[in-house]
């Protein structure tokens, strides 16, 4: 069912300066036979604050979501003022990436200790009813100037959820080039979510007592970040727990939710032993077999879709199930997580999937103040987003979230990287180099009402040699911008469309399903990070897309 909209255009103001724009992957990995052991009691907690070094080596800088006590602008009735002046132009080296230390041998000793679970039989027990086009209802969230394809909305928790926000997005189109996954049509797409309340990995343990903890709600957890894969056959999704491994205080191989930085605390949580935010998760490339996740102030972590663990395969949550290692895993107490006195937690989670591999940036931090998302022309940049281009060479495409209202340099920085370049520097030894062929700085001119337009870019994805960025707008309409890489000046620079599209409240992330696999039309897909609530009651958190050509189309007629 295709929901329309609108038709509104809006006429371009800077005519005088419009002269200047120019016109094989297959899941692997099996199940452990079905088994149940008797429910393990619980003693003393082995301590998982032990943590190895996680290859970044400095503190991140939390990324902050930019509607946070915000009022939305206001969309004038015709055209924008002002294109563009002239920004600063990208360097390459600013975006090399380097690989951190090896995690092969702690995920090789998960592996050995944990049953693990294929992408296609996972996809078979998604357990979590989504909502589809027409079962969605009706929803004000989308702008006048693009007519929403496609529609899916999610289970009541998830789209209520103070916990979980989702942000990041891609699917089988970014994993495979025919995009022909599988003989169920399943074609998954792929959704990562942070933990937004964020507590701190000790809250429970410490006790605190503002955070309620029910058999019902982990909330009292920082759990980091978690992955949703979505069945478009079934219309069913499945949440995965993303996880880091490690040698815990007694030798034996865990893992933890994954985050920015372990503390190193030995007890409880203070102000000088606390941990440090977790990821923000603002983008999300599955490739082959890997799973790029960005960390904005870091670089990527990378996950294998090879290594899922599975800690309930014979799907009976109620009795506990032996492990290759010996001993039992246990899917109800939404507690814990790891190995804790003999017994495998993933708070609550049946699925858990071990970061793999670590990319970091190896420029500088800037000097210039951050702590209100402001971005610099030149040093290190930050992953807020990243996504795929295969409309020719293979390429990722990662881009900066900045607010030029609280100052900086720059609205943002976008640099592309050859696909073969990352794969080579995930499988290669530590210290290899993945180096950005190509850097730009995003426009800087364009208004609208007297605010810059070209900064609080929430995603990013190229097609065709075009560049398409997703803007946030507080709790309203979000903005779907185009760029053209141009010659200016002897250089060449992004030069915006003058043009702005009306998209969805809280818009994020980018994903291009190409249809070479079934022969559907190409399709731009997001999604909404928004629950409704007392900020914005007309909010609603789904995953729409929209047809490419008529994308295209907006932009040029």
């Amino acid at each position: 069912m295709k929901q329309l909209s609108g038709r509104m255009r809006f006429a371009a103001a800077a005519a005088a300066l419009a002269g200047a724009l120019v016109s094989g992957f297959t899941p692997a990995g099996a199940s452990a036979a079905p088994g149940s052991a008797p429910r393990a009691a619980v003693t003393a907690d082995e301590p998982t604050e032990d943590m190895p070094d996680d290859g970044f080596g400095d503190e991140p800088v939390g990324e902050q979501d930019d509607f946070a006590g915000s009022t939305a602008e206001a969309l004038p009735a015709s055209g924008n003022a002002g294109l563009r002046a002239a920004p600063v132009p990208g360097r390459p080296g600013d975006f090399q990436l380097e690989a951190g230390s090896s995690l092969t041998g702690l995920v090789n000793q998960l592996d050995a200790a944990l049953p693990k679970q294929g992408l296609t039989e996972l996809m078979e027990q998604a357990n979590r009813e989504a909502g589809w086009d027409g079962g969605c209802g009706t929803a004000g969230i989308y702008g006048p100037d693009l007519a929403v394809n496609h529609r899916v909305c999610w289970k009541s928790d998830d789209a209520t959820s103070t916990e979980w926000i989702p942000q990041a997005i891609s699917g089988v189109s970014d994993a495979q080039e025919d995009e022909d996954w599988g003989s169920s049509n399943a074609e998954p797409i792929v959704i990562g979510s942070y933990d937004g309340q964020n507590p701190g990995r000790s809250d429970y343990e410490a006790g605190r007592e503002n955070c309620v903890q029910t058999s019902a709600s982990d909330a009292c957890n920082e759990k980091g970040v978690r992955i949703s894969f979505f069945n478009q056959a079934t219309q069913k999704y499945r949440h995965v727990l993303l996880v880091w491994p490690y040698i815990n205080s007694k030798d034996n191989i865990s893992f933890d939710a994954l985050h920015a930085r372990e503390g190193k605390c030995t007890s409880s949580v203070t102000s000088s032993c606390k941990a440090q935010n977790g990821i923000h998760a603002g983008g999300m490339v599955w490739y082959g077999n890997y799973l790029y996740v960005a960390d904005t102030a870091n670089g990527m972590r990378v996950f294998d879709l090879r290594k899922i663990m599975d800690l309930n395969p014979d799907n009976d949550a109620d009795v506990n199930d032996p492990t290759p290692d010996g001993l039992v895993s246990d899917v109800l107490d939404k507690k814990r997580v790891g190995r804790q006195s003999n017994v495998w937690y993933s708070y609550g989670y049946r699925y858990v999937m071990p970061q793999v591999a670590t990319l970091k940036f190896t420029a500088s931090r800037t000097s210039g103040d951050t702590s209100g998302n402001q971005c610099y022309a030149t040093a290190r940049p930050k992953a807020s987003y990243i996504s795929l281009d295969r409309t020719d060479t293979d390429h990722m495409v990662l881009g900066e979230y900045c607010n030029t209202n609280n100052g900086g340099t720059s609205p943002g920085r976008v640099g592309t990287y050859p696909m073969t370049a990352l794969t080579a520097a995930v499988e290669g030894s530590p210290g290899a180099i993945a180096n950005a062929d190509a850097a730009y700085g995003l426009p800087t001119d364009a208004t609208f009402n007297g605010e810059a337009l070209w900064h609080k870019i929430q995603g990013v994805t190229r097609y065709e040699g075009k560049w398409y960025f997703h803007r946030s707008n507080g709790y309203d309409n979000g903005r779907l911008l185009q760029a053209t890489p141009t010659a200016v000046d002897g250089t060449t620079q992004l030069v915006g469309n003058a043009k702005v599209l009306q998209s969805s409240f809280g818009p994020e992330d980018l994903y291009v399903v190409h249809g070479r696999g079934d022969g559907i039309a190409p399709q731009l897909w997001s999604l909404s990070e928004h629950a409704p609530g007392s900020n914005c009651s007309a909010c609603k958190r789904e995953l729409y897309s929209y047809n490419m050509s008529e994308v295209i189309g907006d932009f040029t007629s």
